[in-house]
Order: structure tokens, then sequence, then C-alpha cells
């Protein structure tokens, strides 16, 4: 069967990003939309993706920009700054931007309807990435006014819809230790992306003890 890709996302801190990778994670995730809570500067991302590699080596996990209507030339610029491998588009991005980002960036949508889900699944299809190390298309929950990060779970006939229409579901929203083995079994994403769901009181810091059962849990159906 084949394993569960997790995605970390929210990362702030070096120790935070070797703690994850440490547990297995695949990808983490650094966010720069400034209204976030998990928001990181590039330049202190910068010094901490070149601080990982120093210290994983061909064992780094993949760094993925999370970016929220910002120009394309920005995005280029913070992913050549940061080194960054690719870019996650979450807010309400054409899929003309994932043309002009060439091959290098993946499309989050958070429909409110299986109809919506499919619509976004083709319209963004159109250029969604071929490298079988990203998602094709990332799902999160809807809620008016947020791009992410709600802690709330896309609906199951949402999700499903979406699984069947792409060829790499990467499923978000709402996903903890607790819950993810059983998400993962009902849905069959090619992966899982969390933030908040393995973390304490403090947005952006992760809790070890989370994170670490958190994969375990994503993989237990492998």
């Amino acid at each position: 069967m084949t394993i569960t890709i997790v995605k970390i996302c929210g990362i702030t801190t070096l120790d935070d990003a070797l703690m994850a990778a440490q547990a297995g994670a695949d990808m983490l995730g650094l966010n720069f939309f400034k209204k976030s809570a998990r928001y990181i500067e590039p330049a202190a991302a910068r010094e901490l993706a070149t601080a990982l590699r120093a210290e994983l080596g061909a064992a780094t996990p993949l760094l993925v920009g999370v970016f929220v209507n910002e120009l394309v030339s920005r995005i280029s610029l913070t992913m050549e700054q940061v080194g960054l491998n690719f870019a996650q588009l979450s807010g309400d991005e054409s899929f003309e931007m994932l043309r002009e980002l060439r091959g290098i960036g993946f499309k989050a949508i958070r429909p409110r309807t299986a109809a919506e889900a499919l619509d976004d699944t083709g319209y963004y299809g159109q250029f969604a990435l071929t490298d079988p190390r990203i998602p094709s298309i990332l799902l999160d929950a809807f809620k008016v006014g947020q791009y992410g990060g709600t802690g709330q779970q896309a609906a199951e006939d949402i999700a499903k819809a979406v699984k069947d229409a792409t060829p790499r579901l990467m499923l978000a929203g709402g996903l903890t230790p607790d819950n993810v083995a059983e998400r993962v079994k009902l849905v069959q994403p090619w992966g899982v992306d969390v933030a908040s769901g393995v973390e304490g009181d403090q947005p952006g810091r992760k809790d070890s003890t989370k994170v670490r059962d958190f994969v375990q849990a994503a993989r237990a159906e492998a």
C-alpha cells in the first residue's frame, strides 16, 4: 500500500523543522501570508532553510512556501531567496498564475459543495504539477474570510469528489493525531497537511509528541 505523504505546515523555527523532519515529515510549509499567526519573515525563512539543509543534507524535507494573493514576481523572488522547492497558492489565484509559475506551484482550494469542488479541480487541474513529489490539488475546509488554518474539516462528499478527480489529493483542515487515521482510511488521499492540529497553545510552535503521533497515525493504514 502507498505510504501517505505528510506535510507539517506553519513551521516557524529551526528546532521545529528538525523535529518534524526527524519524525518523518515529507514536506514542511513556511507561511508567507502576513496576516497568518504562523507568518515567517523571508529572511528568517532563509536562515531556517539554510541551517536545515546544512544539518540534514539530502534528507531535508521538501520546503513549500504558502502564499495568499501574492504577485507571481514576489512569489518567485521569495522562493529564490529562501530556497523553496514549491509554492502553495492558498488565496483567490487564477490558473494563469499556476501557468506563470512554470511548474513550481500548486493550488489549495476551499469549495463549499461537491459540485464546486469538481469545478475548481477541473479549472486548476489545467496546470496541476506532474511532479510526483507534490500534490496536484490541496483541499481545505471552507470558512468565510479565511484562507485555511480554520481547524475545520472538509465535508466527506467534497473530499471524495476531489480525490476521484485528481491524481494526488493532499487533504487539509481539522486534522489531528486522533482523527487523521480515520480520515485517511475514509478518503484515501495521496497526502495530508496539518498545522494547528500538532500545536500546543502557541500558533506556529509544534508539539513534538503530537507531530510524531500524527505522522504515525497518518501512515497506520500503510
